[in-house]
């Protein structure tokens, strides 16, 4: 029953920390971390991301336009680039690292400090990952409220207001988050029990040992 209960925790561990991987990378690239609506133009939309601008016309279509100046950006766009590039990045180590400390694989069956140490090792580089994608995407819903309730700012101008990004953003964070959790639970709190395979192969090791001394029985 621990075994079961144990290789569970790491499949669904992993299954959630591949899929915030995917919905982080899906955020970085996505151009709509913000939206305006044009309340004199209603056929017009702005949507804004990392990397570009892009305003969506019910006749013409979507047109983006790439920022051109990487210091001319606001400072948490800026950094927001970085993070979640590093985001990406911890994520994908994670899944190396902790994928070869899965029970289910049968590389490294007789090392199993080993494996349980992958495996913590993956669950760390999952928190991390899920920390520096939470951490951009919060900066910038925070200056988003910061602006859209700015009393300076005349009521007639139109306000920035959350994009979809930021919520897929913030759903991935959770998902390594959580699936490093449970990666972790799964090598610390529960001890895997070793299969009857293993037992033969260290009796059959031992034998071996005590054929090369000459003390074994014959009989054996």
């Amino acid at each position: 029953m621990a075994l079961v209960l144990r290789v569970a925790m790491q499949f669904v561990g992993i299954l959630l920390s591949l899929l915030g991987w995917v919905l982080s990378i899906i955020t970085t690239y996505l151009p709509h971390w913000k939206n305006l609506n044009l309340d004199l133009n209603e056929m017009e939309n702005w949507t804004m991301g990392l990397w570009q601008a892009c305003v969506v016309q019910e006749e013409v279509g979507v047109q983006c336009k790439d920022f051109e100046s990487f210091l001319g950006l606001p400072a948490e766009l800026r950094i927001s680039r970085v993070l979640m590039f590093l985001s990406n990045g911890l994520g994908l180590l994670g899944l190396l690292v902790s994928g070869f400390g899965l029970d289910c694989l049968r590389i490294g069956e007789t090392q199993r400090d080993i494996k349980k140490r992958l495996l913590i090792l993956g669950g760390i580089l999952f928190w991390t990952a899920g920390v520096t994608a939470l951490v951009p995407v919060s900066w910038v819903a925070h200056v988003t409220v910061q602006e859209f309730w700015d009393e300076r700012i005349p009521e007639i101008v139109p306000r920035w207001e959350f994009g979809e990004a930021l919520f897929i953003g913030w759903f991935a964070g959770f998902s390594l988050l959580l699936g490093g959790c449970l990666l972790n639970w799964a090598a610390c709190g529960t001890q895997a029990p070793l299969a009857s395979g293993h037992y033969a192969v260290a009796e059959m090791q031992t034998q071996c040992a005590y054929l090369e001394n000459g003390t074994a029985n014959p009989s054996v």
